[in-house]
């Protein structure tokens, strides 16, 4: 089955949904704040197609890349426009710059916690096969999603590091694996294969916990959870990179090309994973395979990502322009606009040809990404 159509509708509704979301906090800040704004457009700032209506003295507009949208302040730059941008309180535009990240966080808490109410809370004490590679040795053993593993070579099994311990030790030999299936206990062998690398799995399956139902509260303070600590990871990165845990590469930036991939690669995940499921149902199957939810997964993921980068301080980006407000804040002594104004249009040319550098390396030396 071909994916690629499907794949680049959902990237680009859900990278315009991020980038709409990020300017919809923005937008509410500054209304908040009193700050006049001009244009809330829709779509990338390029030709106007036409404007949709007018709102307390706030054009919304269409544009013609229909990627996002942008929301144009007024004043944005001139501290001299009364009711703009530039003239607010430092404490006011402070407000509006971490609102635009916020609302991606805010996002990422509410696709977690969905995905939590979706797919229920894990319970420790038995060992599921939650997924089984193409052409591994577990397929070729008939192991199959759902399963659920009770021992291995008659060791008993109650927690997934312990499992894959009890694999990683029998490499190259066969072991006798101990599968519930369908309400009945049988014995199957397989040889799990030193030849396989890390991410492809000596036996090619994945491990994970059965789970139960989620209630409100752990869904959101779940979310919560993995919202705060994917957003802690991305601020350690480099932090990890200079101490030598993460290797440069492992950690290399990607562009739209592979932020394409990746959608490409979850959404074909889903949709056989739903397949599967499918047919496992018609089949009568009681152990039939659960979906996986990797696009939605993807999208918390980049959320985050989005709103944790825009908080670093590098200028043109908010976080750099919320450095600027500090010395107001602390000091109480501005730092000229026009110095504020050169330094973020020359970091917004280096980051235009960063961008231009990351999506050209992503054609010349494709990052390695997992394979279904």
């Amino acid at each position: 089955m071909e994916f690629g159509f499907l794949t680049l509708v959902i990237f680009l509704l859900a990278l315009s949904g991020m980038i709409f979301i990020h300017e919809l906090g923005h937008f509410i800040a500054a209304r908040w704040a009193k700050i006049e704004v001009e244009e809330f457009g829709f779509g990338l700032p390029s030709y106007k197609i036409a404007t949709l209506f007018k709102w307390q003295g706030t054009e919304f507009t269409v544009h013609a890349l229909p990627l996002g949208g942008f929301v144009r302040p007024k004043g944005e730059n001139d501290p001299n426009v009364p009711g703009g941008f530039g003239s607010a309180s430092p404490w006011k535009r402070l407000v509006v710059l971490v609102a635009g990240p916020l609302m991606n966080l805010f996002t990422a808490v509410i696709v977690f916690s969905a995905l939590i109410a979706f797919e229920g809370v894990p319970v420790p004490g038995r060992v599921k096969i939650d997924a089984v590679s193409e052409n591994s040795p577990a397929q070729q053993a008939d192991i199959r999603t759902g399963d659920i593993l009770l021992a291995v070579n008659g060791e008993e099994v109650t927690e997934v590091e312990a499992a894959i311990a009890v694999i990683r030790q029998n490499l190259d030999k066969p072991v006798e694996l101990l599968i519930e299936r369908d309400g009945q206990k049988i014995t199957i062998v397989a040889t799990p294969l030193s030849s396989r690398t890390p991410q492809q799995g000596a036996l090619g399956v994945g491990l994970t916990y059965p789970t139960r139902p989620a209630t409100f509260v752990e869904s959101v303070s779940g979310g919560a959870a993995i919202t705060a600590l994917q957003a802690a990871a991305i601020v350690y990165l480099p932090v990890a990179i200079i101490q030598g845990l993460i290797a440069p590469e492992d950690a290399r930036l990607i562009g739209f090309k592979g932020i394409y991939d990746l959608f490409n690669f979850s959404v074909q995940e889903d949709v056989t994973s739903r397949q599967e499921a499918a047919q496992a149902q018609t089949a009568g199957r009681a152990s039939a395979p659960q979906p996986t939810n990797f696009t939605l997964n993807l999208i918390g993921v980049l959320s985050i990502s989005l709103g944790v980068f825009n908080l670093f301080p590098i200028p043109a980006l908010d976080g750099g322009r919320i450095l600027f407000t500090l010395p107001e804040i602390l000091f109480r002594k501005r730092v000229p606009p026009e110095w504020e104004n050169m330094v973020n249009g020359v970091a917004m040319l280096l980051l235009i040809v960063l961008m231009l550098f990351v999506n050209i390396m992503d054609f010349i030396n494709p990052a390695q990404l997992p394979t279904p």
